[in-house]
């Protein structure tokens, strides 16, 4: 989207006011797509910015916009806050066969506050992985396959969390846009796919097919 605003939002007023003015609007919050200054980012850390009262408005809204986009994260830069806080929910509605191939499990609602992330053990997972701010592609990204996560909840409860599998996946995904990366930093050039063709020609469970069709090499 074109923002017309300034590159830095929140550098020259309080975060608590443009998180007071993006809920002042109805419907989801707009995500910002690949471009923008703000995706690029190292979010602010959470300390007290918002009060109780806006920061439960602002998750609530944060979960709300993810929902309807749908996706299974939502960091709060994508809709133009720079501020370390994302959510996470993933439901899972995919089949046996994709279910053990990805190790993709449900993932209850979460609130991830100044999360940090760091990988446990050697062993990696590729799959095509895509994002809200970068729509209509995927490309396949290979990330740690078990992560250590750790922060605080939105309640300020410490968070010392290992997660596996798909939850690893998003975890590092969201934890990545508050460090302004996005997952296209991460992942192999060459597998770079629209949404049709990874759908239509590279829709398997794993990505070895497409590695072989468009020339790439998957970790070990």
């Amino acid at each position: 989207m074109a923002s017309g605003r300034d590159p830095a939002p929140g550098s020259f007023r309080p975060l608590s006011d443009l998180v007071e003015e993006l809920l002042d609007h109805e419907g989801p919050l707009p995500i910002f797509g690949a471009g923008d200054p703000v995706l690029r980012m190292t979010a602010e850390p959470f300390d007290g910015q918002l009060d109780p009262g806006l920061l439960a408005r602002f998750v609530a809204a944060l979960r709300a916009t993810m929902h309807a986009a749908p996706g299974v994260g939502l960091a709060a830069p994508q809709v133009g806050v720079p501020l370390r806080l994302a959510v996470i929910e993933d439901p899972a509605p995919v089949s046996e066969e994709v279910r053990v191939a990805r190790a993709r499990v449900p993932q209850p609602f979460r609130v991830l506050v100044n999360p940090s992330y760091e990988g446990v053990g050697a062993a990696r997972a590729a799959f095509f992985e895509g994002c809200l701010s970068v729509p209509g592609y995927q490309a396949v990204v290979a990330r740690h396959a078990e992560v250590r996560l750790t922060g605080w909840d939105e309640e300020g409860h410490p968070v010392d969390e290992l997660f596996t599998g798909w939850p690893a996946r998003i975890v590092q995904h969201e934890t990545d846009h508050l460090n302004g990366t996005l997952y296209l930093d991460r992942a192999e050039p060459r597998s770079l796919s629209s949404n049709w063709a990874a759908a239509e020609l590279w829709g398997q469970p794993t990505p070895e097919r497409a590695a072989r069709g468009l020339g790439f090499e998957l970790p070990e």
